[in-house]
């Protein structure tokens, strides 16, 4: 994009983030003669005019007197109070939008009624004012999923409410309508981005489409905020099978061609909140602005004179060929005060460091110099942005730049961009696992033991445990022993690293137990293995308690175990436990039983999380997400729901194992439904799984939320919320479930030829 031919005097409203990126850029254009802000912080270049951005005759009487050639308008409250028509009467240039045409902003009904008469998609909405509370209560209670309250005014970004229920959501409407009128809508779900176009008044560009995170918390919990951190560009539209260029045809294009016929036509910055929900992406807000904190990630990722660029816009001739942008990503953290947002604390003295780290910028907002110190106003005080090739880069960048400036009482979130490194892990073996691999390690073990064992043995590698022929327990009539091998996996790892080991021992006694009971066994004795690179007296005492209450509650001897110290094996502060268990079936109730047929059903029995399978991929999921977080809809910290202990099956099941009617049991652990299914199917026959016969616990509704991986891969690396399968006659159903004491699922059913289908 060539230079002006003039060079201009610019003025740039506002104090914000956004503004001092607005400034940095223009500052360093060759066609900026004079930078003004107005009223600007402690970080913006150029001269300051201490001006309030809503007062519009003092803006415009100064802008008259300085010979301001172009204004540049940042936050919507001027945009609302009519600075843009001030300036035009006057023969400025602007980029901003008239009062009239920022209703799409300053008015939430309005933006509906808008979007409504293009065909723009969204959700199910409707608009009260404060006369009509009543009719608000009917729409809530005639609605029947989750809903979203919006004031239908300017809040600053925080107007928005997602209550959980019905009563949650009648006080938040009661709050809305007290303040005007209030839009009601339903909650979509899927991941949000911010999709932001320059325009001229007939035509517009996109810039990269961003990601913001708007809430206060880490996963994205608490309330809503001005924005506590962005990124961009979102690789994820691109994996969905989605065009920037596309996006821009439905949800900007539409608007501005709508708007032309104003008069002046829409000028300055379009912004499209989106989500991008399974149906498609649906717009759940329009903006009349450049985002913040989403301007300082995506203005150092333009590739072209930035004022050459919002001038073109303000005068009508913007070149969309003109407009490039660099390779690489930007990751901005914003740093807020204590209290943010509900009643921040001014003050805070920020140290910033000089030089700054390489490849960061660093964004001011709400801050003043004050007796030559930078002092936080109460707000969001700075943004810190990292640059780099990759996401991953740009945001180590970042967060260098903050663990450098920021004071400890700082509201500050340590998760920026987590769910992008969720989506990242594309596949189990991408986080370290080869599932197909080990399975064919199976299948090999299994050819060789097929050649060496011996009639005694009924069952071996790649059932749920081995089964030995010991007729001579007397008090059976055919006693079998069944035994169990196994370990806890890379959970062991988070464990030890969260200093909880005492549900590890847990995991393992009910794995084993679980094994076991998926042949029809009971548990007679358990020994277990520990191994360290240094033994702990405390770890080992944590784990071996846990195994000892576990033996304890499901009548099992614990007769015996072996820890082992081995430097150079493990790496330092490392572990792994083990376990082995033997119980006893009588032949004759040995399972899985020979006559399981098509048709038989499969009934489900919830698993109270993710059991001890699937570890090495959660850990990575959520890498950039702090444990203690608890992003909806957990109650309580990632940690906990990480660590909850495997649950034991046999108190529950031993009621339906003595009905007689319990064809097969399937404990599902590491391949999922897909893959442990099989395990207990004759030839020739396989199964269909109909997801979404079962409710989600709230962890797999946060990782079905934030996962890249398909349906099938999804179900094969983690149980998904059940976790053990009877498969039963159908006649046999009603006395099965009359006989398990607490709910259980009908998820699907035995199938004439070999597989799993997931429908």
């Amino acid at each position: 994009m060539s230079t002006l031919a003039k060079r201009l005097t610019v003025l740039i409203v506002g104090a914000g983030g956004r503004e001092h990126a607005l400034a940095a850029g223009i500052a360093d254009s060759p066609s900026c003669a004079r930078l003004i802000v107005a009223p600007g912080n402690a970080g913006t270049p150029g001269e300051r005019w201490p001006i309030a951005v809503t007062e519009v005759a003092a803006v415009r009487a100064r802008c008259r007197a300085e010979g301001v050639d172009l204004v540049v308008i940042g936050p919507e409250a001027a945009l609302a109070a009519g600075l843009t028509d001030a300036l035009l009467a006057d023969g400025v240039a602007v980029f901003g939008p008239t009062a009239q045409l920022a209703r799409l902003e300053t008015s939430k009904s309005h933006a509906r009624a808008v979007a409504a008469e293009l065909g723009i998609p969204g959700p199910r909405w409707a608009s009260f004012t404060p006369a009509q509370a009543g009719p608000a209560r009917e729409w809530l209670m005639a609605h029947a999923g989750p809903v979203v309250v919006k004031q239908s005014g300017l809040a600053g970004g925080k107007g928005v409410v997602l209550p959980d229920g019905q009563a949650a959501a009648l006080s938040a409407v009661t709050d809305a309508l007290a303040v005007g009128e209030v839009v009601l809508e339903e909650r979509l779900t899927g991941p949000e981005c911010s999709l932001i176009a320059v325009c001229d008044g007939r035509t517009s560009v996109s810039l990269p489409i961003a990601a913001d995170h708007k809430r206060l918390g880490e996963g994205d919990s608490g309330p809503n905020t001005g924005g506590m951190g962005a990124y961009a560009p979102v690789d994820l539209i691109a994996e969905l099978g989605l065009q920037p260029a596309d996006l821009h045809a439905q949800f900007i294009e539409p608007v501005v061609t709508h708007l032309a016929h104003s008069g002046r036509g829409y000028v300055g910055a379009l912004y499209a909140g989106l989500i991008l929900t399974p149906e498609g992406p649906r717009l759940l807000e329009f903006n009349c602005r450049l985002g913040d904190p989403e301007a300082q990630v995506l203005l150092p990722l333009l590739d072209a004179d930035l004022l050459t660029l919002l001038h073109s816009c303000a005068v009508g001739r913007l070149n969309p060929a003109s407009v490039r942008f660099r390779p690489g990503y930007a990751c901005g953290v914003v740093l807020a005060a204590p209290g943010y947002p509900t009643a921040g604390h001014p003050g805070l003295r920020l140290a910033l460091p000089d030089p700054l780290p390489t490849a960061t910028l660093i964004r001011h907002s709400g801050t003043e110099c004050i007796d030559g110190e930078i002092v936080g106003l109460g707000g969001r005080m700075l943004t810190c942005v990292g640059l780099g090739s990759t996401l991953a880069a740009a945001r180590a960048a970042a967060y260098e730049a903050v663990d450098r400036c920021a004071p400890p009482a700082a509201e500050v979130r340590r998760d920026i961009g987590w769910r992008a490194a969720a989506r990242a892990v594309r596949s189990y073996a991408a986080a370290g696992v080869d599932i197909a691999e080990g399975d064919r390690a199976v299948s090999l073990i299994a050819e060789h033991l097929a050649q060496r064992s011996g009639t005694g043995v009924l069952r071996g590698i790649g059932a749920f445990g081995g089964a030995v022929d010991v007729a001579f327990l007397q008090r059976f009539d055919h006693p079998v022993l069944v035994a169990s091998t196994d370990g806890v996996g890379s959970k062991v790892e988070l464990a030890a690293a969260a200093g909880r080991l005492d549900g590890i021992g847990a995991d393992l006694v009910h794995h084993c137990v679980n094994d076991v009971l998926a042949q029809g066994a009971r548990p007679l004795f358990f020994l277990d293995y520990l191994a360290a690179d240094r033994i702990v007296a405390d770890q080992v005492a944590a784990v071996v308690a846990g195994i000892a209450v576990a033996c304890a509650a499901v009548g099992c001897a614990l007769i015996g175990g072996e820890t082992a110290e081995m430097p150079g094996v493990y790496a330092p502060g490392r572990l792994d436990v083990a376990g082995t268990i033997v119980g006893v079936v009588e032949r004759s109730a040995l399972l899985p039983r020979a006559d399981i047929a098509a048709g038989d059903v499969l009934l489900g029995l919830a698993a109270n999380g993710a059991h001890t399978n699937g570890y090495t991929y959660l850990r990575r999921l959520f890498d950039w997400l702090p444990l203690t977080a608890a992003p909806p809809p957990l109650d309580g910290p990632l940690i906990d729901a990480l660590l909850l202990p495997h649950r034991c099956y046999l108190p529950v099941l031993e009621p339906a194992l003595q009905t007689g009617c319990v064809k097969a049991l399937v404990h599902v652990t590491g391949g999922g439904l897909p893959g442990n299914l099989p395990r207990v199917l004759p030839p020739g026959l396989g199964a269909r799984v109909d997801l979404g016969s079962w409710p989600l616990p709230p962890l797999f509704t946060l990782v079905h939320e934030v996962t890249a991986l398909d349906p099938v891969e999804l179900h094969r690396t983690l149980n998904m919320g059940i976790g053990m399968v009877a498969i039963v006659g159908p006649d046999d159903l009603p006395a099965v479930t009359a006989a398990i004491d607490e709910p259980s699922y009908l998820i699907g059913e035995v199938t004439a030829g070999a597989g799993v289908v997931l429908a």
